[in-house]
């Protein structure tokens, strides 16, 4: 059978075609698979980025379970508040009766429901036992705080906003600012339980600073609302100003601080120094936020507050402390006393935080298992005091059961141990002076250790969220047993003195504790925006015109006409008249923000007159003239009106067309003026090679050179 030729051509054709679309195809989905890489390498890199140094997602470990519960929380408990102002609001409007029932009856349901979700809250912060450390099973937990949440918040429109009104620049410049500040934000809200997750609340803490200046000025608002939820309530609260962002973040440093003390090892010396170190540093974080932050709308920011927690801190690293003496005791009668004395400081010192709990302005906002929790200590550690002083009567060798004196060591090591007796009921034996007294105020003093353990005890049964704490109660029924067990070695020695209190022990301490205040210069950072200038002057509670290009042009025997003075940014000391630069609208006081095409006000004064110089015959520079004079410093009883455009210099102007050796000549000339009022940096910035040569200023006389405006 014969092949046509155009059957030869068409099969030609059919291969070629389908060729070019296998190829084409190939292609294709090489493509897509490079698209497909791109983005997922452009998503890996911002998964990366917003995930920064310092951050811990929420869902990773327990404390962040229990972090994302209490933000579910405060929405929550924000929803039955909104729901509860609208029915407030609507029971007063309305005068029908048949809906105030209606309303009355919702009022009752959504109190209901808030008063369920607060408790839900309290519960959360009495969750101690996720805080803790892997070696602390053997102590009685300590209290932290949880983390205020916050809100996201699109900085993106109001800031772009604020850049082309009042810097009158490009917004679009600087998008990857606002982004990495509003990724740093969002990071700062999840901060990891060590030093990373400090070293980033403090770098967002120092960035609010230049945020502050920036973009916020005095006079109005941008509607940017920074909104916080109660650390302790879960009730929103809400400010305009970043004063109050600053204090929720440097409040969530002290709860981190406090969650880093609990979670320390608290059976080595090292994690208890560790643990107080951090009790003491949010103890002054609260003392800072005390002193320095007023009428804040959040209750955990109240003063009352804030002193509870202060004195809660102190208490905590004080018990750590006890916990270090007690690690390391000897079984001696001199190490045994001390530490019943710092046990009773422990016990004196929760005693005050008890009292400034259960005042009406703190206890109805803190969770009631922290009342408890505080009232236990206090038992226990006076419990604790007590035990200790029946352990070092009874049981240490302190002399022979026959002997009738006590040796004058142990004299001198109780002298000043017990307090005078306060009533009737009181042992008078403070220091024994036989056998058999020494016996009895041992057994009053174990007696009384039993009775406050069974205090402890009862407290922590009558509380419903301690008496599910299964370390909690260890350690209490250890102690209690420790104590009904000296107690029964002695049984055979009870009498009439049975019925009497041991007299009380004095609490004394070799430890002084002192508040560490936050050191924000530890983690110093780097403005994000500063590309708008140095913030000192471009901030927004300055004021200055619109940026307006002038160009100067001169021949080569003519000057520009002004000088400049100062550096970061270069200002316009000087206008010389009919000069090519008031012809152009130079004026005195303007400020260089770009020669040419180049930025320069960051640039020192030397190099800004490098530029110039270099610029040649033709010159083209951005200035902008400030509103007020606030950027110079004048002398005194100097006023801007008092200084004469040509009294910055006795020497003439203009970058002469002559040759290099005449240049560098005129350089050195000129850079020497002479003026009992500048220093040697101000004779440095006030050198003048722009202002054109006059011949009158030959013949200036030299008090005119006291006229000089400096930076």
């Amino acid at each position: 059978m014969t092949t046509t030729v155009s059957e030869l051509q068409d099969k030609l054709k059919t291969t070629i075609f389908v060729s070019m679309r296998r190829k084409k195809d190939k292609l294709e989905t090489c493509s897509l698979e490079r698209k497909t890489e791109k983005k997922k390498n452009e998503d890996n890199y911002f998964t990366l980025r917003r995930q920064r140094w310092g951050s811990d997602p929420r869902l990773q470990t327990c404390r962040g379970k229990l972090q994302n519960r209490r933000s579910k929380l405060n929405q929550e408990i924000n929803k039955e508040l909104m729901l509860r102002t609208g029915a407030e609001n609507l029971y007063n409007a309305t005068h029908n009766k048949r809906m105030k029932e209606q309303v009355s009856l919702e009022l009752q349901f959504v109190n209901s429901n808030l008063q369920l979700l607060k408790e839900q809250l309290a519960e959360l912060n009495s969750s101690v036992e996720v805080y803790q450390g892997k070696g602390s099973k053997g102590s009685i937990p300590m209290i932290p705080l949880g983390l205020k949440e916050t809100k996201e918040i699109n900085f993106r429109e109001p800031f772009k906003d604020f850049i082309l009104e009042h810097y009158s620049e490009d917004p679009d410049k600087y998008d990857e600012a606002i982004t990495e500040f509003m990724e740093l934000r969002a990071a700062m809200r999840t901060p990891e339980r060590d030093e990373s997750g400090v070293a980033l609340l403090l770098e967002y803490f120092n960035q609010l600073y230049f945020i502050d200046r920036r973009f916020f000025p005095p006079d109005r608002s941008l509607g940017i609302y920074f909104e916080w939820y109660d650390s302790l309530t879960g009730t929103p609260s809400c400010q305009r100003t970043v004063a109050f962002e600053k204090a929720c973040v440097l409040f969530n440093l002290g709860a981190l601080y406090t969650q880093l003390g609990a979670r320390h090892d608290r059976t080595s010396a090292a994690g208890l120094d560790a643990a107080a170190n951090n009790f003491l540093r949010a103890a002054g974080i609260f003392r800072y936020l005390h002193d320095t932050f007023t009428n804040a709308p959040s209750k955990d920011l109240s003063p009352e507050i804030l002193t509870m927690l202060i004195h809660l801190m102190l208490a905590q690293a004080r018990e750590c402390l006890h916990e270090k003496t007690f690690l390391g005791h000897s079984e001696d009668l001199e190490t045994v006393v001390e530490l019943a004395q710092e046990a009773a400081q422990v016990a004196e010192e929760y005693s005050q935080v008890f009292k400034t709990i259960s005042g009406s302005q703190v206890k109805d906002f803190v969770p009631a298992s922290w009342v408890s929790m505080v009232r236990i200590k206090v038992e226990y550690y006076r419990a604790c005091s007590h035990y200790h002083m029946a352990e070092s009567l009874l049981t240490l060798p302190v002399g022979e059961k026959n002997e009738e004196q006590l040796s004058q060591r142990v004299r001198e090591a109780l002298q000043y141990v017990h307090l005078p007796p306060s009533n009737n009921t009181t042992l008078e034996i403070t220091v024994p002076a036989t056998y058999q007294e020494r016996v009895v105020l041992g057994l009053a003093h174990c007696r009384e250790s039993v009775l406050l353990h069974e205090e402890a005890l009862r407290q922590q049964r009558m509380c419903r969220d301690l008496k599910k704490k299964s370390v909690l109660t260890d350690v209490l029924r250890f102690g209690h047993e420790s104590a009904v067990h000296l107690l029964d070695l002695y049984e055979d020695e009870e009498d009439l003195h049975n019925v009497l209190d041991p007299p009380p022990v004095a609490p004394a301490t070799k430890f002084q504790l002192s508040l560490t205040s936050p050191d924000f210069s530890q983690h110093r950072v780097e403005d994000m925006f500063r590309l708008l200038g140095p913030v000192a002057i471009f901030s927004a509670k300055h004021q200055w015109s619109a940026p307006r290009p002038i160009t100067l042009t001169r021949t080569p025997t003519q000057g520009f006409g002004f000088s400049v003075r100062g550096d970061a940014p270069v200002v316009i000391a000087g206008v010389d008249r009919n000069s090519l630069a008031e012809r152009a609208g130079m004026s005195e006081g303007d400020l260089v923000v770009c020669i040419g095409s180049r930025d320069v006000k960051w640039l020192p004064h030397d190099e800004v007159v490098g530029l110039i110089r270099e610029a040649g015959n033709t010159l083209s520079l951005t200035l902008v003239t400030p509103c007020d004079k606030t950027y110079y410093k004048l002398p005194k009883s100097k006023s801007l009106k008092d200084i004469s455009p040509h009294s910055t210099t006795s020497s003439s102007s203009g970058v002469s067309s002559s040759n290099s050796s005449n240049s560098s000549s005129n350089d050195s000339h000129y850079g020497s003026v002479s003026g009992s009022t500048l220093s040697a940096k101000d004779k440095h910035n006030s050198w003048n090679p722009f202002k054109r040569t006059t011949s009158r200023d030959k013949y200036k006389s030299d008090s005119m050179l006291d006229n000089v405006i400096l930076r």
